[in-house]
């Protein structure tokens, strides 16, 4: 699928509507798609060593090593990495706030919907970084807060409040929310993010733009107010500073 187009963001929109019932559909179709951002930014990933922090049960890192690249996966959560049975090869039950990593081994760091699910979001990205080679990329991407899917699951109504979304939540399917605000989901905004990435001394910003949509995909996070609500999903591409 050609990025940015139409019918790469509809074939992706259809495959998150089949989450629930077909998880392995929709991540496989965003591994690729993640795998071929990475690789038009990047080049070819054959040979390069891609650490994969917080890929969840290893599609990501299947399609990494598919293309050739020695991935790694490190995940805090026992149930997300062995949601298909066993743990993927070479994979690391890891906080992203402290790899057990030494500086600068990987060519390529890949971060793809974490970052709303930590606390402390700037000390997650400073780690990313610090295991990154001098000139190496870093891949980070997440759904920030004011997104039509800030609320995750029980979104659009989390512009309402999280705990009327929450209540909503259970009322129409009968179980609790996956995700708490303040607990396992933070209300992270585009514009600090930014402010704070230009800011730092050890990366340079190589793009910042939505990772789905169909055009424009840079000039709707260049427009403050309307990228909180617009962008849907920030992706930002960094190279590690010499």
């Amino acid at each position: 699928m050609r990025d940015p187009s139409l019918r790469r963001s509809v074939a992706l929109f259809r495959a998150f509507l089949r989450e629930q019932t077909d998880p392995e559909h929709c991540y496989r179709l965003l591994a690729r798609d993640a795998a071929q951002q990475l690789t038009r930014y990047a080049g070819p990933l054959r040979g390069r060593v891609v650490v994969d922090v917080g890929g969840g049960s290893g599609h990501f890192t299947e399609e990494f090593r598919r293309r050739g690249a020695h991935a790694y996966l490190f995940e805090p959560d026992t149930g997300e990495l062995t949601a298909r049975g066993r743990p993927p090869a070479g994979s690391v039950l890891a906080d992203g706030y402290l790899l057990p990593l030494a500086d600068g081994v990987a060519d390529m760091t890949f971060s793809s919907n974490v970052l709303e699910h930590v606390a402390d979001p700037y000390t997650f990205l400073s780690e990313l970084v610090r295991v990154t080679r001098p000139g190496g990329l870093i891949y980070l991407s997440y759904t920030n807060w004011l997104s039509p899917w800030g609320g995750h699951e029980w979104a659009p109504w989390h512009y309402l409040g999280a705990e009327r979304a929450r209540a909503r939540y259970r009322r129409r399917t009968g179980r609790a929310a996956k995700h708490t605000l303040g607990e396992n989901l933070f209300p992270l905004h585009i514009g600090p993010v930014l402010r704070h990435v230009r800011g730092r001394a050890d990366v340079s910003v190589v793009s910042a733009r939505s990772r789905y949509w169909p055009f424009l995909t840079e000039a709707v996070t260049r427009v403050p107010g309307l990228r909180e609500v617009a962008t849907w999903n920030l992706l930002l591409i960094l190279r590690r500073s010499p």
